[in-house]
Formats: structure tokens, sequence, C-alpha cells
């Protein structure tokens, strides 16, 4: 079950990209767009990590830190980053614990088989660390423009 807007945001510690620990706390006083996807190089994936990447200095003007979650490893992620010149922050959540906590990992229904797995979704936290909005069942196309504008 997705968090609600208004909720403090779970906390957590996870590996970037370069295998270094990253907090949500490391970024108190800060908004943070925390966005959770299924899988590095496929598709809807690159396309949304270009989105966020293409937008990046519009989101360092409103204040905001755009992080992308997935279960992806950390080298994994640094590859990602290294071919689509992504110069935000990739977090490795390979036990799915943080997954968890944001209600990201459910039951998935493709072609008539049900399966577990990342339902995209991003959500907006405020300088205080609660949750200001969730965007869920997040669809590519036109996304990281909606999130722009909410901030």
């Amino acid at each position: 079950m997705l968090l609600d807007a208004g909720k403090k945001a779970p906390a957590f510690t996870l590996e970037n990209q370069d295998g270094e620990k990253v907090s949500l706390k490391d970024f108190a006083g800060r908004k943070v767009v925390l966005y959770f996807y299924p899988k590095d190089m496929t598709s809807g994936c690159t396309r949304e990590a270009q989105g966020f990447q293409a937008m990046l200095a519009r989101f360092k003007r409103k204040g905001a830190e755009v992080i992308g979650v997935s279960k992806d490893s950390p080298d994994r992620h640094r590859k990602f980053c290294d071919k689509y010149g992504l110069k935000f922050t990739l977090l490795s959540d390979p036990d799915g614990a943080v997954l968890e906590k944001y209600g990201i990992w459910q039951e998935k229904n493709m072609y008539g088989k049900k399966s577990m797995g990342i339902v995209r979704t991003t959500y907006v936290i405020d300088e205080a660390g609660k949750i200001q909005m969730v965007f869920p069942k997040v669809k590519v196309d036109g996304h990281v423009e909606k999130v722009l504008e909410a901030l």
C-alpha cells in the first residue's frame, strides 16, 4: 500500500552508484523527488531517467534533489549513469526493504500473469521529511514535467 501525503517519509540508507551510503536524512532541509522504477537499461526506465536528467537544473533551482531507486546493483547503476550521462543519485535496494516501506513492491498483472514487482511511483518529500505528493502508477511520458510543475 502506497504512503499518503502528509505522512513522515520512512528513513533509509542505501548504496548509490558509487558504492557510497546515502540516507534520506542527508537531504534534510531540501525537497527530494524520490522516484522508484523497475530496472536500469529498459526503455521506459531509460526515458524516465533521461527526462529527469534533462530537467535536473530546473529541479535544483526549485531546491529539489532527484533520487532514483530500484533493485539494481550499484555497479549496474554506475553503468546506467555512464551510458546516459545521468548526474543524479541512483540507489540500490537489492533486498527490497525500502520498496516495501514505501509500498512500491506490489502484485502486478501482465498479460494475465501475476507476479510481484516495482510499481513505478514518485514521492515528493518536503524539507521537513514529510511526503508532500504521491504520483502512483506513473506513465513515463509527461511525468517529469508534472512533477516539476507540482513543486
